[in-house]
Protein backbone atom coordinates (compact mmCIF):
# COMPACT_ATOMS: atom_id res chain seq x y z
CA UNK A 1 0.00 0.00 0.00
CA UNK A 2 2.58 2.43 0.64
CA UNK A 3 6.81 2.06 0.17
CA UNK A 4 7.70 3.78 3.41
CA UNK A 5 5.44 0.68 5.72
CA UNK A 6 5.86 -2.86 5.57
CA UNK A 7 4.07 -4.37 7.45
CA UNK A 8 5.91 -7.52 9.24
CA UNK A 9 3.76 -9.23 11.41
CA UNK A 10 -0.21 -9.57 12.05
CA UNK A 11 -1.52 -11.25 15.29
CA UNK A 12 -5.27 -11.56 16.48
CA UNK A 13 -5.28 -10.57 20.11
CA UNK A 14 -9.02 -11.04 20.34
CA UNK A 15 -11.70 -11.64 18.07
CA UNK A 16 -14.73 -10.94 20.85
CA UNK A 17 -17.07 -8.26 20.31
CA UNK A 18 -14.83 -6.82 17.24
CA UNK A 19 -10.98 -7.43 16.26
CA UNK A 20 -8.43 -6.53 18.42
CA UNK A 21 -5.07 -6.76 16.36
CA UNK A 22 -1.00 -6.41 17.64
CA UNK A 23 0.74 -5.20 14.25
CA UNK A 24 4.61 -5.55 13.97
CA UNK A 25 6.08 -3.24 11.54
CA UNK A 26 8.96 -0.92 9.99
CA UNK A 27 8.26 2.34 9.35
CA UNK A 28 10.37 4.50 7.23
CA UNK A 29 11.02 8.22 9.13
CA UNK A 30 11.61 11.77 7.67
CA UNK A 31 15.37 11.17 8.62
CA UNK A 32 15.35 8.18 5.92
CA UNK A 33 15.71 5.64 8.72
CA UNK A 34 13.45 3.11 9.57
CA UNK A 35 12.37 1.95 12.83
CA UNK A 36 10.33 -1.19 13.87
CA UNK A 37 7.49 -0.78 15.71
CA UNK A 38 4.30 -2.52 17.10
CA UNK A 39 0.74 -1.14 17.81
CA UNK A 40 -2.55 -2.63 18.97
CA UNK A 41 -5.38 -1.70 16.77
CA UNK A 42 -9.42 -2.38 17.23
CA UNK A 43 -11.21 -2.53 14.10
CA UNK A 44 -15.03 -2.84 14.88
CA UNK A 45 -16.46 -1.66 11.31
CA UNK A 46 -17.30 1.69 10.13
CA UNK A 47 -20.50 4.01 11.36
CA UNK A 48 -22.39 6.82 10.69
CA UNK A 49 -24.27 9.13 12.89
CA UNK A 50 -26.65 12.19 12.29
CA UNK A 51 -27.97 15.12 13.91
CA UNK A 52 -31.82 15.79 13.30
CA UNK A 53 -33.07 19.34 13.76
CA UNK A 54 -35.88 21.54 13.10
CA UNK A 55 -35.45 24.80 12.00
CA UNK A 56 -38.86 25.86 13.07
CA UNK A 57 -38.55 25.05 16.70
CA UNK A 58 -34.93 25.52 16.69
CA UNK A 59 -34.53 21.90 18.49
CA UNK A 60 -32.42 18.95 18.14
CA UNK A 61 -33.08 15.42 18.57
CA UNK A 62 -29.78 13.23 20.69
CA UNK A 63 -30.21 10.18 22.81
CA UNK A 64 -28.85 9.21 26.07
CA UNK A 65 -27.99 5.81 26.92
CA UNK A 66 -25.32 4.13 29.56
CA UNK A 67 -21.23 3.35 28.02
CA UNK A 68 -19.53 1.54 29.27
CA UNK A 69 -16.47 2.96 28.33
CA UNK A 70 -17.06 6.04 29.99
CA UNK A 71 -17.86 4.45 33.08
CA UNK A 72 -14.87 2.95 33.53
CA UNK A 73 -13.01 6.67 32.64
CA UNK A 74 -14.80 8.32 35.19
CA UNK A 75 -18.33 8.70 34.12
CA UNK A 76 -20.35 7.83 37.38
CA UNK A 77 -23.83 7.30 35.94
CA UNK A 78 -22.21 5.93 32.43
CA UNK A 79 -24.80 8.08 30.51
CA UNK A 80 -23.80 9.70 27.69
CA UNK A 81 -26.24 12.28 25.60
CA UNK A 82 -25.15 11.70 21.88
CA UNK A 83 -26.49 11.92 18.51
CA UNK A 84 -27.78 9.26 16.82
CA UNK A 85 -25.35 6.52 15.70
CA UNK A 86 -24.85 3.16 14.51
CA UNK A 87 -22.39 0.76 12.57
CA UNK A 88 -22.77 0.01 8.97
CA UNK A 89 -22.51 -3.62 9.04
CA UNK A 90 -23.14 -4.60 5.67
CA UNK A 91 -25.31 -1.13 4.44
CA UNK A 92 -23.71 1.50 3.23
CA UNK A 93 -23.54 4.83 5.03
CA UNK A 94 -26.89 6.02 4.18
CA UNK A 95 -29.54 3.32 4.61
CA UNK A 96 -27.75 2.45 7.75
CA UNK A 97 -28.01 6.01 9.38
CA UNK A 98 -31.76 5.96 8.38
CA UNK A 99 -32.50 2.37 9.85
CA UNK A 100 -30.43 3.60 12.86
CA UNK A 101 -32.38 6.64 13.00
CA UNK A 102 -35.34 5.05 12.95
CA UNK A 103 -34.88 2.46 15.62
CA UNK A 104 -33.14 4.56 18.25
CA UNK A 105 -35.11 7.68 17.77
CA UNK A 106 -38.43 7.15 16.00
CA UNK A 107 -38.44 9.67 12.90
CA UNK A 108 -38.16 7.98 9.57
CA UNK A 109 -36.52 11.41 7.63
CA UNK A 110 -37.04 11.89 4.66
CA UNK A 111 -33.76 13.58 2.99
CA UNK A 112 -30.66 13.29 5.12
CA UNK A 113 -26.88 15.13 4.31
CA UNK A 114 -23.90 13.45 4.51
CA UNK A 115 -21.31 16.69 5.18
CA UNK A 116 -18.23 14.71 5.82
CA UNK A 117 -16.55 11.47 6.88
CA UNK A 118 -13.84 11.58 9.96
CA UNK A 119 -11.29 9.20 11.92
CA UNK A 120 -12.56 9.37 15.53
CA UNK A 121 -9.78 7.70 17.00
CA UNK A 122 -6.87 7.10 14.92
CA UNK A 123 -4.60 6.11 17.39
CA UNK A 124 -6.11 2.74 18.30
CA UNK A 125 -9.39 2.41 16.16
CA UNK A 126 -9.76 1.52 12.05
CA UNK A 127 -13.52 3.35 12.52
CA UNK A 128 -14.48 5.68 10.00
CA UNK A 129 -17.43 7.64 10.86
CA UNK A 130 -19.40 8.93 8.39
CA UNK A 131 -21.50 12.55 9.32
CA UNK A 132 -25.06 13.16 8.62
CA UNK A 133 -27.82 15.15 9.04
CA UNK A 134 -31.30 15.98 8.72
CA UNK A 135 -34.47 18.10 9.24
CA UNK A 136 -37.33 16.60 10.98
CA UNK A 137 -40.93 17.59 11.84
CA UNK A 138 -43.49 15.64 14.30
CA UNK A 139 -45.00 14.07 10.64
CA UNK A 140 -41.84 12.07 10.59
CA UNK A 141 -42.24 10.16 14.14
CA UNK A 142 -43.16 6.85 13.40
CA UNK A 143 -42.81 4.22 16.60
CA UNK A 144 -41.42 5.45 20.16
CA UNK A 145 -37.51 4.53 19.59
CA UNK A 146 -35.96 3.63 21.97
CA UNK A 147 -33.09 0.91 20.13
CA UNK A 148 -34.06 -2.66 19.07
CA UNK A 149 -34.60 -5.48 21.32
CA UNK A 150 -33.80 -5.90 24.89
CA UNK A 151 -29.93 -4.92 24.75
CA UNK A 152 -30.78 -1.55 23.81
CA UNK A 153 -31.91 0.77 26.57
CA UNK A 154 -31.89 4.35 24.69
CA UNK A 155 -33.66 7.88 25.87
CA UNK A 156 -34.57 9.92 23.09
CA UNK A 157 -34.48 13.61 23.94
CA UNK A 158 -35.84 16.93 21.81
CA UNK A 159 -33.90 19.93 23.32
CA UNK A 160 -33.53 23.38 21.96
CA UNK A 161 -30.48 23.63 19.90
CA UNK A 162 -28.94 26.50 22.20
CA UNK A 163 -29.57 24.34 25.51
CA UNK A 164 -27.65 21.81 23.66
CA UNK A 165 -24.69 24.32 23.46
CA UNK A 166 -24.52 25.16 26.87
CA UNK A 167 -25.11 21.14 27.36
CA UNK A 168 -21.48 20.83 25.92
CA UNK A 169 -20.22 24.19 27.98
CA UNK A 170 -21.48 22.88 31.09
CA UNK A 171 -20.29 18.87 30.20
CA UNK A 172 -23.60 17.62 30.19
CA UNK A 173 -22.48 16.71 26.59
CA UNK A 174 -19.12 15.06 26.09
CA UNK A 175 -19.70 12.82 23.09
CA UNK A 176 -17.52 14.17 20.02
CA UNK A 177 -19.38 13.42 17.28
CA UNK A 178 -21.97 15.45 19.05
CA UNK A 179 -20.10 17.96 19.84
CA UNK A 180 -18.80 18.00 16.14
CA UNK A 181 -22.64 17.90 14.63
CA UNK A 182 -23.67 20.51 17.03
CA UNK A 183 -20.98 22.72 15.97
CA UNK A 184 -21.73 22.15 12.71
CA UNK A 185 -25.09 23.58 12.79
CA UNK A 186 -24.13 26.48 14.36
CA UNK A 187 -21.13 27.33 12.05
CA UNK A 188 -23.04 27.03 9.05
CA UNK A 189 -25.60 28.85 10.46
CA UNK A 190 -28.36 26.51 10.37
CA UNK A 191 -30.17 27.01 13.42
Amino acid sequence: MSDHVRILKTEVLSYNWYTLKKITFDLLLKNGNWTQQNRESYDRGNGATILLYNKENKTVILTRQFRLSTYINGNAEGMLIEACAGLLDFDNAEDCIRRETEEETGFTVREVKKIFQAYMSPGSVTEILYFFIAEYSREMKTSVGGGVGENEDIEVLELPFEKAGQMIETGEIKDGKTIILLQYLKLHNIL
